[in-house]
């Protein structure tokens, strides 16, 4: 037996198994779903997943709104509505998380993009979805990730001019001072 030291190499593993637990507990009709949305999107090498019980598939940040305008118009998938996008912090990075949906039939789909730091920018969607304008617009304010095409990214929760942004986890939140 070869014992294999390279802790990328364990790291890697143990996030693949910790993947195929989670795909492994979606209920078949999500795991349907999964493998639809992996074939629509193969140009874009989805690495499968599942959030709780739902299937999802993670792609590069260039290739987000091609993507999201296949979810949306392939008649396989149908994802019609664009129910959040939201922004997670992870320090090293920004993940930028579309949660769709088709009315008909019902159900529900995740596609994933991780976004560095350094250079927090990616497609807008707003030319998919409608919906995208005001999500994008509070990531930008909050995070301040920019969304490439977006046709207003003018403040949306907070005012012009406002220094830093809020919702990073970096940002001084509890500096103050008591009296």
């Amino acid at each position: 037996m070869v014992e294999n030291n390279d802790p990328e190499a364990t790291q890697a593993s143990e996030e693949a198994g910790v993947v195929d637990m989670a795909i492994e507990g979606l209920s078949q009709s999500n795991l349907d779903i999964l493998e639809v949305l992996k074939e629509v999107l193969k140009d874009f090498n989805p690495r499968p997943g599942a959030l709780d019980d739902l299937p999802q598939v993670t792609i590069g940040p260039g290739d987000v709104q091609r993507a999201c305008r296949l979810a949306k118009d392939d008649p396989r998938l149908g994802m019609s509505q664009l129910s959040l996008l939201a922004c997670v912090d992870y320090l090293e990075y920004f993940q930028i998380v579309y949660i769709l949906h088709s009315l008909d039939p019902d159900r529900t789909a995740v596609i994933k993009t991780d976004v560095p730091y350094e250079t927090a920018a990616l497609p807008s969607v707003t030319s998919v979805w409608r919906a995208a304008d005001w999500y994008e617009r509070e990531a930008h304010d909050l995070f301040g990730v920019h969304f490439e095409g977006h046709p207003d990214l003018s403040p949306l929760l907070l005012y012009e001019g406002f220094e830093g942004y809020p919702g990073r986890k970096e940002y001084p939140f509890n500096d103050y001072q008591e009296f």
